[in-house]
């Protein structure tokens, strides 16, 4: 067992194989942590984390800390945390309230440091999210999305797959997929190509997007004309119909386009 002698660990907390914790670590009774994890000096991992295989927990994070919601009544929650994440120094990640009794943290994503990840967020796989990023209560991302450093993210915001956005954005609003978000306050900038190329999009495939986001924000059209101008203009492909049951489904409504291109 890789345990330091001056870790505070719970004998009924459950420690897969090959785990280090290190000095001055703080693992507490109803915690579960895979196999292969590194838990580094000065982490903190309280009641209620469930923590998947090979991930590494940096000095000073804390995982399922109670929720900062008034509302919170005491109730048992988790914060989970799938395989192979990376969760860096200072990261507070809080567990779920009753309204969704847990957050989440997905497969192979990097929680950079100082950042944020309030009660009932869903992170899923493969995310970044850069350096002292805040993300509210009910905060949704999807796979391959990128919040760049400093970013502030209000509560109930979706942001979907393949997204990038700019460091220092403030959001308010819904961010749809394969798009790339910037300047203050935050616009549509045009879509995410490096990150497709990077993960084997096909030309037909980002000039189909690259159109789709014509049709929604250089046309003139409003939303509701847009969404219909997509429908029928484009077959059904799985870019256009993520496109489309993102917009048709938001709650907050769409970043707005770019000046530029009005």
């Amino acid at each position: 067992m890789n345990f330091s002698p001056l870790a505070v660990i719970h004998p009924e907390a459950k420690i897969g194989n090959n785990v280090i914790i290190s000095p001055f670590a703080v693992i507490e009774k109803d915690v579960v942590i895979g196999d292969n994890c590194l838990v580094y000096p000065h982490a903190v991992i309280l009641n209620g984390a469930r923590i998947g295989k090979g991930c590494h927990v940096f000095p000073g994070a804390v995982i399922a800390g109670i929720p900062q919601d008034l509302k919170f009544a005491g109730e048992i929650t988790t914060a989970e945390i799938g395989d192979n994440t990376t969760i860096r120094e200072c990261v507070t990640i809080n567990r779920g309230t009753a309204s969704k009794g847990k957050t989440v943290v997905g497969n192979d994503c990097l929680i950079m440091a100082y950042s944020h990840v309030a009660h009932d967020c869903v992170i899923k796989d493969h995310v970044i999210i850069g350096n002292s990023t805040q993300l509210a209560g009910e905060v949704n991302i999807d796979d391959y999305a990128i919040v760049s450093g400093g970013s502030l993210v209000h509560q109930f915001v979706r942001i979907s797959k393949h997204v990038m956005i700019q460091g220092g954005s403030r959001i308010g609003k819904d961010i749809p997929p394969y798009t790339l978000i910037g300047r203050d306050p935050i616009v549509y900038c045009g879509i995410n190509i490096v990150g497709l190329r990077r993960r084997g999009f096909t030309n037909d495939q980002v000039f189909l997007i690259q159109d789709i986001y014509r049709t929604l924000y250089t046309r003139g059209l409003n939303n509701s004309d847009a969404l219909r101008a997509i429908e029928t203009e484009y077959v059904s492909s799985v870019e256009r119909d993520l496109i489309l049951n993102f917009i048709k489904s938001s709650g907050r409504g769409i970043v707005r386009g770019s000046i530029d291109e009005l």
